[in-house]
């Protein structure tokens, strides 16, 4: 047989091994610590220069000094370059220089931790003259810049929104655009007897509104009084609607005192029109009919139905038929009848009200409607007035053009719901024939009021509902707009296409062809009548800014001639020049500001582009860096100030951090080098020249702390000498298995060989073998070798000398010791004497089975008529403890009965009191209590029985009966003595839950009353006779939670325990005790007098936005008391509002305005709550901490 082939060896592995990191050399002076443990060992050999190092300040660290690249450079002369031939490869003299010594170049990042670059610090802010002196503006506090108020030419002037006064807003730019109506307004002047009164009065503020909506040269005007001469709440939202009539009839009785007769007919002229109600008998043909004069027509509304359609809908006949019949006054019997509605008349200005608010029977509450709505913006109403058979005949003549209106104005609600939102107004200004949104304050110019025109089969389409997306119908072809999605809406707000801007007069197109717009959310819409074109020029029809005479007597005005009253002027005026005052005085400071800017600016550049050092040499001082760019950035900081009670401002002093370069030897920490910059001596010298400028702490360049870097330099000489130790030692350590050596801690050689041992303490070294945490590892608590040989290890006898050389006072244990011999004696111990110790707990715990058993469970059904005694519980716990492993515990000594004994040798507690009864204090039978006494030492034993007696008679009950009486003043007192007591909260829950609350707070009541020393003890219902599980299932239903409190826990502390156990939130939560609602979250428990064991009753409710009886109650309550325009000035101008201001929209009674307020308002929820109401009952806000 051949011999085996031998395997050859492996050749050596090339490179690293596997996890070997590669170990680079750092280029000499790199590292400012590169000198520890190669040219030093000790710390008498740390020199000036060493310290230098550590900080990066020495001529051998490698940190280059950058040039200053903000310095002034003088400029660049070209010269000529002489012309070198151009070879194919190098010429003779090219030179290519490869060096590793080359720094990195200046920048960002490389030089954030130079101490000789200052470049970075901020410098490039004042290199930006303009966006410097921008910030510089800001911080000097110059105030609000009134030019930003100025206004716009090209746009009108918007309205200051009080609160909730969109809705006036919105109706007064409406007003405003009317130029009959403004005329009307300024020619209003006031009688000789109120000339005194008039300037507080709504028509002259409503005249200084207007004028300021045509005159101010401010963008927003606030109508705050006008507000208050209308005694309006400006918190309160209203319908817009309303607003209007209330007004418009309150202006009326204004305009009607004035002298002259067209501003006297001035409502009813412009707005007024007229309507016919009638009735034709089918019998006889008699006719009644029934006129009444209308401002606005108000139009029911379907979804995507034509304007045109709901007004014919709105005069279409109805017959009167069955039950239904008319009672004819000719024929004197029921008889059918024709109902129908004419329109007659209409005025100049004619206003449709959009029904968009109906009254659901379903949730007995008003809701707003979401239908879409088609309006067209030029109307012929020819076809709606008139008799059934004009209004046929007009449809068919195109001809007819007596009443054809065009599109004014548009109000819009948005929001989905009928009791809040938002109120717009879109107004067409004739002046410049422009659209624009009125927002409030917010007033912009509009190209066109939506995204959508609907036109020609575009029309048909929506009108069917198979409107394409997409589809905008857009003539011109441009792409269509993103739909804007307003805020509170979920729809579009107007989609409508304005038409093209070519003229002011432009003919009107043939019906039909008109934009169509649509919206979800118009309220109201305003037309304006066209005037009559004369017959010479019937092509060319004009539109006017005003109504022209009419059947209604309209007044011609004169653009022109529309000029402000001059009281009015003369208040707009003085507010022109308060505005032009401030703004004058805004430049002033402004210019002022920028002198100093300018002057701060040339001295900071003149300090920061001179302060490099050149090179170590060069005279320099170390400043922080944070502290230059603080320098740098503080001019442009805005100054933090505290109003004083003078109206003084008091500034701030700014308070600077902890120093960024000092150690707490005051000195240069070398620790924070990566904070120091070299600043040029000389220039230092004019940045501590400069200004109120805070650069220190300023130290020498010589100032390194030398205590800290010989604190440093140990550590790392450790770091660096700790792995040699080790390696040392990891070579000997079982190098002579068969020879003595030294027993060592396994626990302290693991950590001790680790590359930083988790024991090792900064500037002490590393624990001790012997140390007190790692002695009982290798002895015992008698001094010798310890038994449990599984926590040391046996190491060399070199491996020992090297941790005797670490630790000279180690005190080391031989291999060959001999173990404790006490210790060895204790575990041999004799086990026959365990065996007694289990025989006697045998013993007694067959004897005392019952009190093993029952004495901590509470369990007192098996005592009735059976003589007891109470014992401390902890004992029973202590005996049961020792009873189950009697080797291992101690045996309880004594029973003390004292605890539950006063200073009068009374009982402490109520055994009949259910609360009394807590986890230390134990029941067991008189009989158990007899074999106890013989078995410990037992002090005197106290005494009770429960029987079952009769109180009152006929009704039985089981009570406790003692001996000893109980000590009422003591026993109140322990239960009120505690820091930190349990107690109980029983959670009620359904529909009785606050008729369950009410009983077991009267049963809890009445136990407790019934607790009297010279009356028979209260029943202990936990202890009472065992009921039926019917009984016991509906008590299980009540959900009970210990939770424990202090004196200083509050009710609002006590709610936030429980929605965090119960998951029930605070705003649920109404907590009682004894029968009291606990409504008041700042009680604290020591103020309510809970004690220990006591019983809090929860009782749950759902939120405002949940169903509950009591949430629908809080809702009615809130909208009931909410009177509209009642206590207002416009509801004392209007007779029947003025008479029902006490009633509520629903028909309930409200307060009057002369009784005192019936309900206090919180102002973060808005909330209405009861008088004289602490707080807020829904979220509990403190009104004396400024709820109201």
């Amino acid at each position: 047989m051949p011999p085996k082939r031998k395997h050859r060896t492996s050749p050596p592995p090339k490179g690293l091994a596997a996890g070997e990191q590669l170990k680079r050399g750092k280029l000499p002076g790199s590292d400012p610590w590169g000198w520890v443990g190669a040219e030093v060992t000790d710390t008498s050999q740390i020199t000036l220069e060493h310290r230098l190092m550590t900080c990066g300040l020495s001529r051998r660290s490698k940190n280059p000094f950058c040039v200053n690249k903000y310095a002034n450079k003088p400029e660049k002369r070209s010269s000529p370059v002489p012309k070198r031939d151009v070879a194919d490869g190098e010429l003779q003299d090219d030179v290519i220089v490869i060096s590793d010594d080359e720094p990195p170049p200046c920048s960002k990042k490389f030089c954030k931790n130079n101490p000789n670059c200052l470049n970075y610090l901020g410098q490039d802010t004042w290199e930006d003259e303009d966006k410097v002196r921008e910030l510089f503006l800001k911080a000097s506090d110059l105030g609000f810049n009134p030019v930003l108020n100025a206004r716009d030419p090209e746009l009108p002037v918007g309205l200051k929104n009080l609160g909730a006064t969109c809705y006036a807003n919105a109706f007064i730019q409406v007003w405003f655009r009317d130029l009959t109506f403004r005329n009307g307004v300024y020619m209003c002047q006031p009688s000789h007897d109120k000339e005194d009164v008039f300037e507080d009065s709504p028509i002259f503020q409503l005249q200084v509104t207007f004028t300021a909506l045509q005159e101010c040269t401010q963008n927003v005007f606030n109508p705050e009084k006008l507000a208050e001469s209308l005694k309006l709440s400006t918190s309160e939202q209203q319908d817009a609607q309303e607003f209007s009539k209330l007004f418009m009839s309150h202006l009326d009785v204004e305009f009607q005192k004035q002298s002259s007769p067209s501003l006297r007919s001035l409502v009813s002229n412009q707005f007024q029109g007229e309507q016919v109600y009638g009735t034709i008998c089918g019998g006889c043909h008699n006719k009644s009919e029934r006129s009444t004069d209308f401002l606005e027509l108000e139009i029911n509304i379907e979804n995507n139905a034509r304007l045109e359609d709901r007004i014919a809908a709105l005069l279409q006949n109805e017959k009167l038929t069955g039950d239904n019949k008319y009672l004819c006054s000719r024929c004197e019997s029921l008889q059918d009848a024709t109902r129908y509605t004419e329109l007659r008349n209409l005025p100049p200005v004619l206003h449709f009200s959009l029904l968009r608010f109906i009254y659901d029977f379903n949730s007995m509450e008003r809701k707003k409607s979401k239908h879409n709505l088609l309006f067209p913006t030029t109307l012929n109403m020819d076809q709606f007035v008139g008799s059934a058979a004009a209004r046929k005949a007009a449809s068919t003549d195109k001809s007819a053009k007596k009443y054809v209106y065009e599109l004014r104005g548009v109000l819009l609600h948005k929001g989905a719901s009928a009791y809040h939102g938002h109120y717009e107004a879109q107004v067409l200004d004739t002046a410049s024939n422009t659209w624009f949104q009125f927002d409030d304050e917010n007033v912009t110019k509009i190209e066109s009021l939506g995204e959508r025109r609907h036109t020609g089969r575009d029309v048909v389409d929506v009108l069917n509902g198979n409107l394409k997306k997409g589809n905008t119908g857009n003539m011109r072809g441009r792409p269509a707009k993103k739909k804007r999605r307003i805020d509170d809406s979920d729809d579009e707000v107007v989609e409508i296409s304005s038409p093209p801007m070519e003229s002011k007069t432009t003919e009107a197109k043939p019906h039909g062809l008109e934009d169509i717009f649509s919206s979800k959310d118009v309220y109201m819409l305003i037309y304006v009548r066209k005037d009559v074109p004369s017959p010479g020029n019937s092509n060319q029809p004009t539109m006017t800014t005003v109504s022209q005479a009419s059947g209604h007597g309209g007044v011609m005005v004169d653009t022109g001639s529309v000029s402000p009253p001059p009281r009015a002027q003369e208040v707009v005026n003085s507010l022109n020049a308060a505005h032009d005052m401030a703004c004058d005085g805004y430049a002033k400071r402004e210019k002022e500001a920028k002198g100093r800017f300018d002057e701060l600016r040339n001295r900071m550049r003149e300090i920061y582009t001179s302060w490099s050092a050149k090179d170590v040499e060069e005279d320099s001082v170390i400043i922080s860096r944070q502290a230059l760019e603080r320098w740098l950035c503080k001019p442009l900081a805005k100054l933090k100030t505290k109003p004083k009670v003078a109206d003084e401002a008091e500034t701030i002093a700014e308070i600077l951090p902890a120093s960024d370069i000092l150690c707490d030897h005051d000195a240069l920490d070398p620790q924070k080098a990566n904070n120091m910059k070299r600043v040029s001596a000389s220039v230092y010298q004019k940045l501590a020249e400069f200004g109120e400028s805070d650069i220190s702490p300023v130290r020498q360049v010589q100032d390194v702390c030398e205590t800290c870097v010989r604190e440093s330099f140990v550590e790392r000489l450790y770091q660096i000498e700790h792995p040699r130790l080790v390696a040392q030692f990891d070579a000997v350590c079982d190098d002579t298995p068969d020879e003595p050596g030294y027993w060592i801690s396994k626990v302290w050689l693991k950590d001790w060989r680790l590359q930083k041992p988790k024991m090792h303490t900064p500037l002490q070294g590393d624990a001790s073998p012997d140390a007190p945490e790692y002695l009982g590892h290798v002895v015992c608590e008698h001094g010798q070798l310890s038994l449990v040989s599984t926590a040391r290890r046996s190491i060399s006898t070199k491996a020992g000398d090297i941790i005797k050389g670490l630790f000279p006072q180690w005190v080391a244990r031989s291999t060959p010791d001999e173990l404790c011999a006490i210790c060895e004696a204790t575990i041999n111990m004799s086990k026959e004497d365990k065996r007694e110790l289990r025989r006697k707990a045998e013993d007694e715990k067959a004897r005392l089975r019952h009190m093993h058993d029952n004495a901590l469970t509470g369990n007192t059904l098996l005592l009735e008529n059976v003589p007891c005694v109470i014992l401390p519980a902890q004992f029973v716990r202590v005996w049961r403890k020792w009873i189950g492993r009697p080797t291992d515990g101690p045996r309880p000594e004594v029973v003390d009965n004292s605890q539950f004994l006063c200073e009068h040798g009374h009982l402490v507690f109520d055994p009949n009191c259910p609360n009394d009864w807590d986890s230390s204090i134990a029941v067991v039978q008189m009989t158990e209590w007899t074999l106890l006494a013989d078995l410990y030492p037992c002090s005197s034993p106290i005494t009770l029985e429960k029987k079952l007696v009769e109180n009152p008679p006929n009704v039985f009950d089981t009570k406790f009966e003692h001996d000893i009486p109980v000590c009422h003043d003591c026993r109140s007192q322990r239960r009120s003595n505690y820091d930190f007591a349990d107690i109980t909260v029983r959670l009620f829950s359904g529909k009785n839950a606050h008729k369950e609350t009410m009983t077991q707070e009267n049963k809890t009541h009445k136990s407790e009353e019934s607790a009297h020393p010279h009356q028979t003890y209260g029943s202990h219902r936990t202890f009472g006779t065992r009921q039926s599980k019917r009984i016991r299932e509906s008590k299980d239903t009540v959900e009970k939670k210990r939770i424990t409190v202090s004196k200083s826990t509050t009710v609002k502390d006590i709610k936030v325990m429980l929605q965090e156990a119960l998951k029930i939130p605070t705003i649920c939560q109404r907590l009682s005790h004894c029968g009291q609602e606990l409504d008041d979250n700042s009680v604290t428990v020591g103020s309510l007098g809970l004690l220990i064991n006591d019983v809090l009753d929860l009782r749950e409710v759902e939120d405002d936005d949940g169903s509950t009886a009591d949430d629908v109650t809080r809702a009615k309550k809130r909208r009931k008391e909410e009177r509209g325009f009642g206590g207002t000035l416009l509801a004392s101008s209007h007779p029947a509002l003025a008479a029902d201001a006490t009633m509520s929209s629903e028909g309930e009674a409200q307060q009057s305005d002369h009784e005192p307020a019936s309900a206090q308002v919180c102002q973060t929820c808005t909330y209405e709550n009861p008088p004289n109401s602490p707080r807020c009952e829904l979220c509990q806000t403190d009104f004396k901490l400024g709820g109201m």
